[in-house]
């Protein structure tokens, strides 16, 4: 860094390297842009050959609209400032060491990649998944794309009661007609065409008041062509420390009245059924000879309450065995330890202050890493709790910059990490090349009225990419 007081200007712009190109950190990219009389060049490194992360793999292919907000990213990555190197995996292509050398910051934001389990016998048999496998199988994840699910069994159950649990349960009961002008990939499509799937049941351990998914999610779930959402009076009923907290949250009482609603018995039953199951938890998941899932032992929990007002589940003696042949759990999400980083494993993030992140053998900040999202604060929260996250980890960088606490890389051209890039033989993928990708799906989606069809594995994106190539030449 020749002329320190210069760092930020035109001439000597601050260098950024973001991991990971979700919305944690295209909203880091988002802070740092909107920064008044700074230059600075964002660097984004993303392991998959495509960008906006669970936003192209995660949200349901049936939800459009919530994947609109690419359209705020796709802005932000035509910005000259800006450059996107997907198909680099930090830990494996590019390392701390190298980072360090060629930027003054760099922010992790990679996110709760793996799930938590259940911890209950049985949980590693053939038929039993975590729900996010099946979420990004069904989303096209090159990771998950060659993926298979039984789903001749009639029913299925899922563990947890969140947005995702509801995603999943409705694109297993949706018609082909409801899903076919989605961008669920033709694969994904063609399996639930012939899905033997009739009964789905969603468990949550605690009640009603305490489930994690939206009003939204859980009155669109009422909406399907073909399938009925069935609750049970007496799962319904709550003590006295949930009816306080639906007292004073009208949200809340909505959510009840919705669940209520459902408990009403139909008059023409649908050929599918979704079951909300509260009060209720999996002992074990039973299997046969060969190792597949043929069904869970749950048991009926109640309600307690501690001294500080937390509610808490406790099992009875009262069990029951539903047969099945697929079990997807979705009972919570914790992030990766990252190579040369601390890790705190029980919470599944990486220790910071605010978005520094912490050594928690010296207690204190290391010098120019910073962390945003899911990998700083924990698996909560929507898209757009990510803004709110990237302007305080965005603010403390800035504080250090101002301070002149950040790194002194000695790699400052523009292009040196391209060039390590490719003396390390690592094929990336640019923006523009995505853009390319972008175009060609939507265009092949166009024949089918669907958004898109996406191309799913890195083989195909490449190939599509060569293909392009060449017919220019």
């Amino acid at each position: 860094m020749s002329n320190t007081r210069l760092l930020g200007s035109s001439e000597h712009p601050l260098r950024v390297a973001v991991i990971g190109s979700g919305p944690a950190g295209f909203y880091v990219v988002q802070q740092l842009f909107d920064t008044p009389d700074l230059t600075v060049k964002c660097d984004v490194f993303e392991r998959l050959p495509t960008p906006f992360g669970l936003v192209r793999l995660g949200v349901a292919p049936d939800h459009q609209k919530t994947k609109s907000v690419v359209k705020v990213y796709h802005k932000l990555a035509t910005n000259p400032d800006f450059r996107f190197f997907g198909g680099v995996e930090y830990g494996k292509d590019v390392f701390l060491a190298d980072l360090q050398a060629h930027y003054h910051c760099i922010v992790f934001t990679t996110g709760a990649q793996t799930d938590r389990r259940m911890n209950i016998p049985g949980e590693d048999l053939i038929g039993s998944y975590a729900a996010t496998e099946f979420v990004a199988w069904y989303n096209g994840h090159p990771d998950y794309c060659d993926r298979q699910f039984d789903l001749t069994h009639p029913v299925a159950v899922i563990v947890g009661v969140g947005n995702v649990s509801i995603d999943v349960a409705r694109i297993l009961a949706s018609t082909t007609e409801e899903l076919q002008t989605t961008d669920i990939p033709d694969y994904a499509l063609r399996a639930l065409k012939n899905s033997g799937i009739r009964e789905i049941y969603i468990l949550g351990r605690r009640g009603p008041v305490q489930a994690a998914f939206t009003n939204p999610e859980i009155r669109e779930l009422g909406r399907m062509a073909d399938a009925d959402v069935r609750t049970f009076e007496h799962e319904l009923v709550i003590d006295a420390s949930s009816q306080k907290a639906a007292d004073s949250d009208a949200m809340l009482q909505r959510k009840l009245e919705i669940l209520q609603d459902y408990a009403t018995p139909v008059k023409v039953p649908k050929p599918r059924r979704v079951t909300l199951r509260f009060l209720t938890s999996p002992l074990e998941i039973i299997g046969d000879q060969k190792g597949n899932v043929r069904g869970v032992r749950t048991v009926r929990n109640k309600l307690s309450c501690d001294k500080e007002g937390r509610t808490h589940s406790t099992q009875t003696e009262q069990s029951e065995l539903i047969e099945t042949g697929l079990i997807l759990r979705s009972v919570g999400y914790k992030g990766k330890p990252l190579p040369g980083l601390p890790f705190l494993d029980d919470r599944g993030i990486v220790p910071n202050d605010q978005g520094r992140v912490i050594d928690p053998s010296i207690d204190n900040t290391i010098r120019g890493i910073y962390v945003s999202g899911w990998i700083k604060r924990g698996a909560s929260g929507v898209i757009g709790t990510n803004k709110s996250d990237a302007k305080e980890t965005v603010a403390n960088l800035l504080a250090d910059f101002r301070q002149k606490t950040i790194l002194s890389p000695q790699n400052l051209d523009s292009e040196d990490i391209e060039n390590l890039l490719r003396n390390r033989e690592i094929r990336y993928v640019s923006y523009g090349e995505w853009q390319k990708i972008d175009r060609l799906e939507t265009e092949m989606g166009v024949s089918n009225h669907q958004p898109r069809v996406k191309i799913t594995s890195r083989e195909e994106i490449f190939k599509a990419l060569d293909s392009i190539a060449s017919a220019k030449d």
